[in-house]
């Protein structure tokens, strides 16, 4: 059997730091930061403010920072539908004890991209379970749950620096199914995926880059669209170069 090691004394120290906290004290960190025109500011992007604080993303990063990791006050968190607690949930769960089930139950509340992005991101695309829900979620209908499987590659192509290239060969060929659907944010989230993809390695890059002309030919106008779009950013020169020193 082999020896446990003995924790450092920055383990220790790390430890020492996280103190269980209740969602009523996460939210009262919320509400400290609260800005009333950052809250107002909200629409233009998208992002309704009816059950929002107005809290910068900076900002709920560092509470999630000072908080730490507790799993146990994430599902609290979500609960209260409050639209920054639910962007907390990303930096205070575990990703490596997140279930399937929890990941499908938060991704049918997803209500808007903010949300959807910031899980995918930072939560979701560390999960043992991410290459199955982006498999699973692309065939979903709701506008915001086929975003979160396009977003969750997107994701994984940045963040996944083990995965092979059969996973990414796999993720364009969904790509180039959803590529017609004309929902602005699943379209957007498409391209995302795409681009993503293409930039993590010189062999994707090359079958990406013929996926977007393919699609920037298409007599559809959301293929053309995610093809143009994809192409404008692949074929720039600081993404060459960027991948020749990988």
């Amino acid at each position: 059997m082999p020896v446990a090691k003995k924790p450092t004394r920055t383990a220790f120290r790390k430890a020492a730091t996280i103190e269980p906290v209740s969602a009523i004290q996460a939210l009262a960190m919320l509400k400290q930061q609260a800005s009333a025109s950052h809250r107002e500011g909200l629409a233009r992007f998208g992002i309704p403010d009816d059950h929002a604080l107005g809290v910068p993303m900076a900002k709920i990063q560092a509470i999630g920072k000072r908080i730490g990791r507790q799993p146990a006050l994430a599902p609290a968190l979500w609960d209260t539908g409050v639209y920054e607690a639910r962007l907390l949930v990303a930096f205070v769960a575990d990703p490596a004890q997140l279930g399937t089930a929890q990941m499908d139950r938060w991704c049918r509340d997803f209500d808007n991209w903010a949300v959807c992005d910031t899980l995918c991101f930072h939560l979701f695309d560390r999960s043992p379970h991410a290459w199955r829900k982006v498999a699973q979620w692309s065939g979903r209908r709701g506008e915001f749950e086929k975003r979160a499987a396009f977003a969750l590659l997107a994701g994984l192509a940045v963040h996944d620096k083990a995965a092979g290239d059969d996973g990414f060969a796999e993720g364009l060929r969904l790509v180039e199914v959803a590529a017609a659907d004309p929902r602005n944010f699943v379209r957007k989230a498409v391209s995302w995926a795409l681009r993503a993809i293409g930039q993590r390695r010189a062999g994707l890059h090359a079958t990406a880059v013929a996926l977007a002309r393919r699609l920037a030919a298409s007599e559809d106008a959301t293929e053309r669209w995610i093809g143009k779009d994809a192409l404008r950013d692949l074929t720039r020169p600081q993404v060459a170069q960027r991948l020749a020193r990988r």
